[in-house]
């Protein structure tokens, strides 16, 4: 079988000497096996001294909608790179974990020749993960800004002495106003992330939700809420707000918030797909990633499986 004309993007955390090294194995590895490795043109500056031969560049030589698959050498930050790379077509992501916590990725570094063998052999699953739209709009209701966020949309303070005035809305309806540092309005992929630092609950990838955590709240009604996907979230900075917010969407994509500002956050129509080499319990990746305690744990007897 020849794999001629199967492009596949490699996606790197280039500042650490071991990831380079991965980088140029899985790309020796693609080009062994007949396929073309593919590169971002900030990777291709940054890799294009230690890895011989040409290189095709991503966007340049080859399409986002001509990409199979994108193999991502890092921690969670790569891989949110990665799927802002990809996300105008519908390449899965695979992460080989280069980092300490590595939520995303699917497989640790040791397991990387593996990896690249079974992309190769096509030996893999896809899953998909809920993603969000995000619109910032102005007092007009007209959309002034718009994007995505895999992880979570965050509206914050801009300024550190001032407090954010805000009211929050569910399907076009007021819930409550406060003052706050912020709002998060997360995933069930994002809950292990900054949902998580903010006292807000773990979401079980499976489970089809929005997390919606103030950061800081002054009130008394102000505790994390979960909203199905289908329910519209929003966020309106109050004209009364002394200070300026900024909307982070994973924290790789921002925009200025003034007052009267409303970010209206919803569940995008094209979910992220992720690329699975095994049947992985949540639970067990958890307990690794937390280092949670499980000793003593004596488990179901046999008889009680099937209950």
């Amino acid at each position: 079988m020849t794999n001629e004309g199967r492009n596949i993007l490699v996606v790197a955390h280039a500042l650490r000497p071991e990831t380079v090294d991965a980088a140029a194995r899985v790309i020796g590895a693609l080009r062994e096996a007949g396929a073309t490795p593919v590169l971002s043109s900030d990777d291709r500056s940054e890799l294009g001294a230690a890895i011989p031969g040409p290189l095709a560049v991503l966007g340049a030589d080859v399409a986002v909608a001509d990409i199979e698959l994108a193999i991502v050498l890092g921690g969670d930050g790569t891989i949110l790179r990665a799927a802002e790379l990809v996300r105008e077509g519908s390449a899965p992501v695979l992460g080989i974990n280069m980092g300490h916590v590595g939520f995303l990725a699917e497989i640790e570094r040791d397991d990387m020749d593996e990896a690249v063998r079974r992309v190769i052999d096509r030996d893999y699953t896809v899953e998909e993960r809920l993603a969000l739209q995000v619109r910032i709009k102005d007092r007009d209701e007209q959309v002034i800004y718009e994007t995505w966020a895999l992880n979570e949309a965050t509206v914050e303070k801009a300024s550190r002495e001032r407090m954010l005035e805000v009211v929050i809305e569910i399907d076009g309806r007021p819930l409550s106003s406060f003052g706050c540092d912020g709002i998060v309005v997360s995933t069930p992929t994002g809950s292990t992330a900054y949902n998580f630092s903010a006292g807000g609950p773990v979401i079980w990838p499976g489970v089809e939700a929005i997390a919606v955590v103030p950061l800081s709240a002054h009130a008394l009604f102000a505790k994390p809420l979960v909203i199905a996907p289908e329910h519209t979230v929003a966020v309106e900075l109050l004209e009364r707000t002394n200070g300026t917010g900024i909307l982070w969407c994973d924290g790789r994509r921002s925009h200025d918030l003034p007052a009267g500002a409303r970010v209206v956050v919803r569940r995008s129509e094209h979910p992220v797909r992720l690329a699975r080499l095994h049947p992985a319990s949540f639970t067990d990746r958890l307990v690794k990633k937390f280092s949670l305690p499980v000793e003593g744990w004596r488990g179901p007897s046999p008889a009680a499986e099937g209950s």
